[in-house]
């Protein structure tokens, strides 16, 4: 492999691991050209939601990346950043640079399941405090927001179909909270629900549509915007399913 496909494949990996942990289509493709630009290199890159393709000025050679599966781990993205300013800096070289990108690739989430339900709980509380409710509801939207958050857990690891794992997380929360006002331990169902949904909700999938189509990645905007709002409306309808079995 010489010199340029080495940078291509580099720079294509680069892009990948940024797109797989939820990075903007704007930042990715900077990064990528700037991994090539401080070999002395136009990188020349084009990113969508499930491929990413790189290629250098001069030569005809391209390097693509497929992008399957997609998550929200924004750390990942900032080591991709801090490694290419050590590239530009010249503190680590190209090849110490793929290695890195590989090892990173390789890492599991930083953050486990049951740390993942505490913070769930933690943003279905407060959060409904903050939109309005009393505190005579917060234990109740923890344990409505916990087991919400668990059976999306579970469905995510187990069934794996796209899209349902929200409807799955949201029909349990719904069913949690019909039985928290009818047990008398909760008092108003609209703000167990509504605080209990905020963990599912697409919030960083939203804020990037937003920043795609303002940087003129119109593909790519619409296509996040799109799956934000299949995700919205599976959150919808696992409540409403709900809503119909409790009557």
């Amino acid at each position: 492999m010489d010199h340029k496909e080495y940078l291509l494949e580099t720079c294509a990996l680069a892009g990948k691991v940024m797109l797989e942990n939820g990075a903007e289509m704007y930042r990715v493709e900077d990064t990528m050209n700037r991994i090539a630009a401080c070999k002395n290199e136009v990188g020349k890159s084009f990113v969508t939601q499930t491929v990413v393709l790189m290629g250098l000025e001069g030569t005809q050679k391209i390097q693509m990346e497929r992008v399957s599966e997609r998550t929200i781990n924004l750390g990942k993205v900032s080591a991709v950043n801090d490694l290419s300013r050590l590239l530009s800096r010249d503190l680590i070289d190209i090849k110490e640079l793929n290695k890195q990108l590989r090892e990173l690739q390789r890492v599991m989430p930083p953050l486990e399941p049951v740390l993942k339900t505490i913070c769930a709980i933690l943003i279905s509380a407060s959060l409904m405090i903050l939109l309005g409710g009393t505190w005579a509801d917060f234990i109740p939207t923890c344990i409505v927001g916990a087991g919400g958050y668990i059976a999306y857990l579970l469905s995510a690891n187990y069934l794996r179909l796209k899209y349902v794992d929200e409807f799955v997380g949201a029909f349990v929360m719904g069913i949690l909270a019909f039985l928290m006002l009818k047990t008398g331990f909760g008092h108003s169902l609209d703000d167990m629900i509504i605080g209990s949904i905020m963990p599912l909700v697409p919030g960083v999938a939203l804020t990037n549509t937003v920043r795609d189509l303002q940087e003129g990645h119109i593909l790519s905007g619409i296509s996040r915007g799109v799956e934000a709002l299949i995700i919205a409306l599976m959150i919808g309808a696992g409540i409403a399913v709900a809503f119909s079995v409790m009557g």
